[in-house]
Order: C-alpha cells, then structure tokens, then sequence
C-alpha cells in the first residue's frame, strides 16, 4: 500500500480530522487521525497489516506486541499474517502491564505494532513491559507516525504524516478561544 493510497483511504474514512484536538500526550493539534475509522472495518485493517507483515518478517518475529486498546485488532491481524502469535499490553492501576495469563520466553524476538505514533510514549511503554519480561523487542511498525520519533529500533511506518501541534502554554487554538475536543482514549478512559 502506497503512502498516497493510505493516506486517501485514511481522507474517505473520514479518519484525518480537523479542529482543536488534546492528543493523548496532552498536546494540542488542529489535526486529528481518528485510526478507528480504519480499525472498524475488517476489509480495511487486513492491508494495512499485510504491508506491515512485509516489512517485519525480514526481523524474524516470534511475537506481535500491541497496546491497548487501538493496538489490539491491528496487532492481531499483523500477527496472523505473520504466522506469529499476538498479545498485548493494557494498564494496570495505571501501570502498562502484561495480564490474562500473557507472558514471553527469554530472548524471544517481539515487533511491536502501532496504529499511530505522535510522542512514542505508548510504543515506549509497550518495549519496557517486553524488556521486563525478558522478550526482545527486534522492531517497531505503525500505521501512521505524525513526528519524528527515535525510538533506538528499526521502525517501519506505513505512512509518514507531520503534524504540527503545540503545548497548551502556546497552542495558537487556544489563544483563538476555538473548542478544544478530546478524542484520545487517555483522557476518553480517565474520565469515564
């Protein structure tokens, strides 16, 4: 799947949103990926994580590692197309956290797949919980990569779109007094 075609069908979905949005790292943005209007739909997810399976089985995975919840059904989907199993990391009292019984031998080789990667920091804490279980993360794959983000593994992106945003102290939507929505599933979870 082309940059281009992605990027398209990421438009007809209604996926790339615009407005005054608190991303999930508190970060204001006047842009949006709503990765759940791909996710919703099977025909959809399946090449998207076939793309990605291209690009991660030169990494020799034993393991796909996801965070949940958006990470879940593209995780599961990239494993089946690798042969691999799949599981995934969820919060704790707050703590990222492998529960349900889901665990990693030593040593084993995990990718790490995510829908859309802004700051890292779920993609961070899914590699943290690997490496105290002792798995090895090999590689990282996302959908979307809205910044430049250096995570100190190969990363394979399906899709690179810069999107600027701002902290709330300098966020020119705030200073416009323009609506401020918050899609994302961190503040979405903590409230309810």
């Amino acid at each position: 799947m082309s940059d281009l075609h992605l990027r398209e069908e990421l438009e007809r979905r209604g996926a790339l949103l615009s407005g005054h949005f608190r991303l999930s790292s508190g970060r204001h943005s006047g842009r949006f990926v709503q990765k759940f209007r791909i996710l919703e739909d099977p025909s959809a997810v399946e090449p998207i994580a076939r793309e990605l399976a291209v690009r991660l089985r030169r990494f020799e995975p034993e393991i796909v590692v996801s965070a949940a919840v958006g990470g879940i059904v593209l995780g599961y989907e990239t494993a089946r197309q690798l042969g691999t199993l799949a599981i995934f990391v969820e919060k704790d009292r707050g703590v990222p956290t492998l529960r349900r019984g889901f665990a990693l031998r030593a040593g084993q080789r995990v990718v790490v797949v995510e829908d859309v990667m802004t700051t890292g920091l779920s993609v961070r804490e899914t590699i943290d919980v690997v490496e105290k279980a002792d798995g090895k993360v090999v590689a990282v794959g996302a959908i979307v990569r809205r910044s430049a983000v250096d995570l100190g593994r190969p990363t394979e992106v399906l899709l690179d779109l810069p999107i600027e945003d701002y902290s709330a102290e300098e966020c020119p939507l705030c200073a416009r007094g323009e609506a401020l929505q918050e899609p994302g599933s961190r503040f979405s979870s903590a409230r309810s």
